[in-house]
């Protein structure tokens, strides 16, 4: 069905060129599901963007080689037949859906676009066509849903949206790039189940990329390995995994989170206290977008975490976790009581809130979205130093440059923009952009979610030695209870806003008191 041979890609570089991808090749057969893997930045996704020539328009780029499927070739064909392939006969998963969705586009409308292009039918049998597409891809409530728009809806729901159009054609090919990333566990159960289904029903084909090689051994028949821009072992699934030949495919398969959680000393100050929480959203309707109603986002929650000390916040998306980050640090508004180092951040005012944020930072969920185009990275990073006047322009750069070397990334980088990153390298420099500050309390919003297995136990042995070191605390918001595990002493389970169990993260691993905790515990770890 589908053949790469001798595929180059090359990116401009300061008056030359780099080679993103040499040379590759494989093929993909009809039902097939081929994993491609790697660390950030191997080529995974310059790959998948290459077969239906999406790489962004201007950047000079130069595709050699051969991609053909089903015996057409797509490299270098007309733009006009490309647009009759591209969501209908191959469909495709983005790796980021918040810049890949339309921002002021209603989320059904935009599928519903998806649907009139290759198939179009009446407006009614369209809007059941999406409202079963939601269905499927575990949506709730998808008839209110179709209204929202992107920014409404968690980062696991737009992932699943993202799904939902790639698969509303029902593909021959699905080049899915990182499709769960941001999905919590028991969610990618169900997409996985979801497309195996479809592989099975109608007999597509599927290229997996993913960081994630449990879903690789739960999902491929076939798996490529890429390191530097190269696929250095090809291999059935069940040979890669029982006998892996490449040094580095060992490498990634014995790379995983290890240890246990730095433990909280039992004199540790409180950093942070909530009280009662509440985070309600208005819901409007009618012409003059009246509020006919509320969302309770976040329902009364109590916490406390202590210097030193890590907090796993779990659930499923939707379940409130990210918005009660935001609250904690009064970045929505929220009643109850917030208690940061002894000050109620409730009653600061503007101003007096400013000067505590260098001691309270914290790394977003989408880095791509929380990172500024039009800045190097440089610049990024330095951007907090400069707002809070912390030392003279050499100390600054300095400062930034101990930061990128202490996410694993190169002090040269500091000139590059975000756009010439790949996933995980941008949510690294959005780590360091937050610790260069030293804050004495760090909510890390799905920090590790965008990154490989080698790089999560970097990230994981970096927090921990920077909280050693200077006695950070962190809020730690996850679906990846791996990382928790590693990570957090105390865990608070939430669902629909609600705290459903809460305590050290020990007894919530081993021994589950709620039906839920245990449901999302066997998804993640069998």
């Amino acid at each position: 069905m589908f053949s790469v041979r001798d595929l180059t890609v090359d990116f401009p570089s300061h008056g030359s060129s780099v080679a993103a991808v040499r040379r590759i090749g494989f093929d993909i057969m009809p039902g097939e599901i081929l994993a491609l893997v790697g660390e950030s930045g191997s080529g995974k996704s310059v790959t998948a963007l290459s077969i239906l020539d999406l790489i962004p328009p201007g950047s000079q780029v130069r595709t050699r080689g051969s991609i053909r499927f089903q015996g057409q070739e797509l490299v270098g064909m007309p733009p006009s037949e490309l647009r009759r392939l591209r969501g209908n006969r191959i469909g495709m998963i983005f790796q980021e859906p918040m810049t890949s969705l339309n921002p002021i586009q209603q989320i059904g409308r935009q599928i519903i676009e998806i649907l009139e292009v290759h198939r179009p039918s009446s407006e009614k049998l369209l809007t059941d066509k999406v409202l079963d597409l939601l269905r499927r891809v575990g949506i709730q409530e998808p008839e209110r849903r179709m209204r929202s728009y992107p920014h409404e809806l968690s980062g696991g729901q737009r992932q699943r949206v993202m799904i939902a159009m790639a698969i509303a054609n029902q593909p021959d090919l699905l080049i899915a790039d990182e499709p769960t990333t941001a999905l919590d566990v028991t969610v990618q159960a169900q997409i996985l189940a979801l497309l195996r289904d479809m592989r099975e029903r109608l007999g597509m084909a599927v290229l997996l990329i993913t960081h994630d090689l449990s879903i690789v051994r739960a999902m491929a028949d076939r798996v490529a390995v890429m390191r530097h821009g190269e696929i250095v072992e090809t291999a059935s699934a069940a040979d890669l995994f029982d006998r892996p030949r490449h040094s580095y495919t060992q490498m990634l398969l014995a790379a995983e989170p290890k240890g246990p959680p730095l433990p909280a000393r039992p004199d540790a100050p409180e950093i942070l206290r909530a009280d009662a929480v509440q985070v309600r959203f208005p819901i409007r309707s009618g012409v003059f977008r009246r509020v006919t109603g509320h969302v309770q986002a976040v329902a009364g929650i109590d916490l406390s975490v202590r210097a030193g000390e890590t907090l796993g916040v779990v659930g499923e998306s939707g379940s409130g976790k990210s918005t009660l980050g935001l609250a904690l640090l009064r970045l929505v508004s929220s009643t109850g009581a917030v208690t940061f180092v002894g000050q109620n951040l409730q009653a600061l005012k503007a101003r007096d809130l400013r000067t505590l944020r260098r001691e309270m930072q914290i790394v977003f969920q989408d880095p791509y979205g929380s990172l500024s185009p039009r800045m190097t990275v440089g610049e990024i990073i330095g951007e907090g130093l400069r707002a809070h006047g912390m030392g003279k322009a050499d100390e600054r750069a300095r400062l930034v440059e101990h930061a990128l070397g202490e996410v694993g990334l190169e002090p040269s980088m500091r000139e590059r923009y975000p756009h010439e990153f790949s996933g995980g390298q941008r949510q690294r420099i959005a780590i360091a952009r937050a610790i260069v500050l030293r804050p004495k309390l760090l909510i890390l919003d799905e920090p590790t979610s965008a990154l490989d297995r080698s790089v999560q136990a970097q990230i994981v042995d970096l927090l921990r030695d920077l909280q050693a070191r200077h006695g950070l605390a962190y809020i730690f918001i996850s679906h990846d209870l791996r990382v928790v595990r590693a990570l957090a002493s105390e865990v608070l389970v939430m669902r629909d806003g609600k705290v459903v169990e809460q305590g050290p993260a020990e007894r919530i691993f081993t021994a589950p008191r709620e039906d839920y905790t245990k449901a999302l515990l066997a998804a993640a770890l069998g």
